[in-house]
């Protein structure tokens, strides 16, 4: 049994089993680390507070839990109950639940807003913390392996989860036709053209110094036994880096920065979307309105600036 269940739950608690039972079979269809994690962490939160069978689950003891957690921002209690509403669907499906009580409990509605972009300037400032793009023979592999991670993040457009876990055999780097098989959420695998000829340099530089013939691209130890890189670890050390260079921004911004700067730069908003792997445009059309807000943001330093004279 999970061990976070264990020590959360304790195996005799009426729930545990089926928790696990549930985080096996999303983890055998092929759930990302990142959504385990967070299934986890909201379904434990959810089954404390229940102390009945998951036969007796009904809609009470759900609007209890939401209840609970009101005071956290809209898109957080929405994740929490599309997580319970997943194991309420799964339970029905195995027969575990008679009817699924989520049909009773009315959806969050979460306002659109625009994502943060980090600007271009900020990005290079912090990857040039970690080591330049021609770094010194005697840089550590850590550090150049922090890099080529980062820097996929940013010009692949990729989520820091879908970077940690690339595989070597997700890398084509034939001379000029250079691409990456991103494996992203639901399963779904999309391949995204390497075109940063200085990125593929530092790429090619970091696997040859690694010497990996197979296995993960962004390995935890320093000496190639361990797996891949976690998204918590890395995240850790975005901070840390971050922090050093003394600039603020979240590892997320990096593929908010990355689509932002092809929608300015006049890529379509299907490519765009295809190479984010978004499943709808409506969620790349959002980068059309914060290009319209580039764009006023210019216009009014112009006028501020004609102003002067």
């Amino acid at each position: 049994m999970d061990p976070a269940i264990v020590e959360r739950l304790g195996k005799e608690h009426p729930l545990a089993r089926h928790l696990d039972d549930f985080l096996t079979d999303q983890r055998n269809a092929g759930a990302s680390p990142h959504t385990l994690r967070a299934y986890r962490g909201d379904l434990l939160q959810f089954t404390e507070q229940c102390d009945g069978e998951i036969s007796e689950l009904t809609a009470p003891p759900i609007r209890e839990f939401l209840t609970a957690i009101g005071a956290l921002s809209a898109a957080t209690r929405k994740r929490k109950r599309a997580a319970v509403a997943s194991w309420c669907k799964w339970a029905v499906r195995h027969d575990l639940l008679d009817a699924n009580p989520m049909d009773k409990i009315d959806t969050i509605k979460v306002a659109k807003s625009l994502p943060r972009p980090a600007a271009a300037t900020d990005v290079a400032k912090v990857l040039n913390s970690i080591c330049s793009r021609r770094p010194r023979k005697d840089i550590p592999l850590d550090r150049l392996r922090d890099r080529v991670l980062f820097e996929t993040i940013y010009v692949c457009g990729t989520r820091a989860s879908e970077a940690c876990v690339l595989d070597l055999d997700d890398f084509d780097l034939r001379q000029d036709d250079e691409h990456v098989r991103i494996h992203g959420k639901g399963g779904t695998v999309r391949t995204v053209l390497l075109d940063d000829r200085g990125y593929v340099a530092l790429l090619k530089l970091y696997l040859g110094r690694a010497g990996y013939r197979f296995g993960p691209a962004f390995r935890a130890s320093i000496n190639g036994t361990g797996g891949p890189l976690s998204y918590d670890a890395a995240h850790h050390r975005w901070e840390n880096y971050c922090e050093a260079a003394g600039v603020g921004i979240d590892i997320h911004q990096l593929r908010h920065a990355h689509a932002t700067e092809l929608i300015n730069g006049g890529v379509s908003i299907e490519v765009v979307r295809r190479r984010l792997g978004h499943a709808s445009t409506e969620t790349t059309q959002l980068y059309t309105l914060l290009a319209d807000e580039v764009a006023d943001t210019e216009i009014r330093a112009a006028r501020r600036h004609r102003n002067r004279r």
